[in-house]
């Protein structure tokens, strides 16, 4: 196997921009990887972020989608949606709907916001206790309806882990009824609040259960003319790999590697610029906008890693895997999150699988806490077991019992 540098085929530049216009939120999430809640003391000001999106449309971004926090809660945000419009940036945006008004949405719809994802974490219990907000699920709902409305089309995203992955079935009939276009699903990372609660993130073996079922909705939804997709941090390459990366149903689109600094870049609100949205900001950061440039940040080392990463920088099961020189160990903040580095990611379907036929699974056990900054992380360690040990983590109750595959 050749471990040569990856060839970059397209010219990078920001298509994709998750921008975080506040940090100030009107829900408080377990699962929250900024830990949002209140605003940053120094957020970007209207006429700054106006600026920038200038910036952006000199870069060939083609895409914004506005975050918080609660990106409605930032003074200029319906300047800054008109803004991008204007400038041939497609604004969209993902928040947690409790503040969507019908007004809200005019006004939205008014300044060319083009879609908006609702984050809806599984059935009403299930939500409201990961947001921390009794009612905000039917809050969520009602967003949807009054998105659509005002004319705005609507999506959906969840975080999938041990309290929600039960409802996955349930909740996509409520979301096609309540006429989504298309719904994202990733699972929840250590990053942020979530580190703070272990025993809420899947195990990596929990993946030869969800991830066929979330194939199987995939067809489904086919069906009903919804598009659904995985978020950067779930597969890879197992037997239901070209059925969740495509677009179509006979497609053959497989995970290509992190996209993070290559054609995604993410922008905290007080300015600082890293690859991702969810990278941590303490390893990730590239510099600030108040005193640099996009151009310029853009192509600084800690946003380029992505050209450089090889076979040779990955580790474990990672560095060893067949689909090594096209994956380069998956999704970048999630393996980061786990072990405090990239490159050796045990949230793989296929790693999940092989071990599997061994035998053999991965359980992450933390030994470090996180420090209680956004987007930061803990550390875990990865522990090989035998795979019909039981379960240390979850009550006897809830256990779901999954097969070994017998085939790839």
């Amino acid at each position: 196997m050749s471990h040569r540098r990856l060839e970059v085929v397209r010219e990078r530049h920001p298509a994709y921009v998750v921008w975080e216009l506040t940090l100030a939120c009107d829900h408080a999430c377990t699962h929250c990887g900024s830990r949002a809640a209140r605003a940053r003391d120094d957020e970007l000001t209207t006429e700054e972020a106006l600026g920038v999106v200038g910036e952006l449309a000199e870069m060939g971004a083609r895409e914004v989608v506005l975050i918080g926090g609660e990106a409605y809660l930032h003074e200029g945000f319906l300047e800054i949606v008109a803004a991008l419009s204007a400038a041939g940036i497609r604004p969209t945006m993902t928040t947690g709907g409790l503040g969507i008004t019908p007004e809200l949405a005019s006004a939205m719809a008014e300044a060319g916001m083009h879609s908006v994802s609702v984050s809806i974490d599984g059935l009403e219990a299930t939500h409201d206790r990961m947001r921390s907000r009794p009612g905000s699920f039917a809050a969520a709902t009602r967003a949807l309806a009054t998105l659509r409305a005002a004319g705005i089309t609507v999506a959906s995203n969840i975080n999938v882990n041990r309290l929600n992955r039960g409802d996955l079935e349930a909740l996509y009939d409520h979301l096609r009824d309540a006429g989504i276009r298309a719904w994202q699903i990733q699972i929840t990372a250590p990053l942020g609040r979530a580190a703070d609660r272990p025993d809420l993130l899947l195990q990596p073996w929990d993946l030869l259960d969800v991830l066929p079922r979330v194939a199987a909705l995939k067809a489904r939804a086919f069906e009903d003319d919804i598009r659904i997709m995985p978020g950067n941090n779930l597969g890879y390459f197992g037997p239901e790999e070209a059925l969740l990366r495509s677009l179509a149903p006979a497609g053959r689109d497989h995970w290509s590697g992190c996209q993070a600094g290559m054609f995604v870049l993410g922008i905290e609100s007080n300015g600082d610029v890293k690859g991702c949205p969810s990278l941590q900001s303490a390893d990730y950061v590239g510099g600030n906008l108040r005193s640099r440039t996009l151009a310029e940040i853009w192509a600084s080392t800690r946003l380029t890693f992505n050209t450089r990463r090889t076979v040779e920088d990955l580790g474990g099961f990672c560095r060893t895997c067949d689909f090594a020189e096209v994956c380069r160990g998956g999704c970048t903040f999630t393996a980061h999150a786990i072990l405090g580095r990239p490159g050796d990611n045990p949230f793989c379907h296929y790693r999940a699988r092989q071990l599997a036929k061994a035998n053999l699974r991965e359980r992450l056990v933390p030994v470090a806490r996180a420090p209680g900054r956004p987007f930061d992380h803990g550390r875990f360690e990865i522990v090989r077991e035998a795979f019909d040990a039981p379960d240390p983590v979850a009550p006897p109750e809830r256990l779901v019992r999954i097969r070994r595959p017998a085939t790839v």
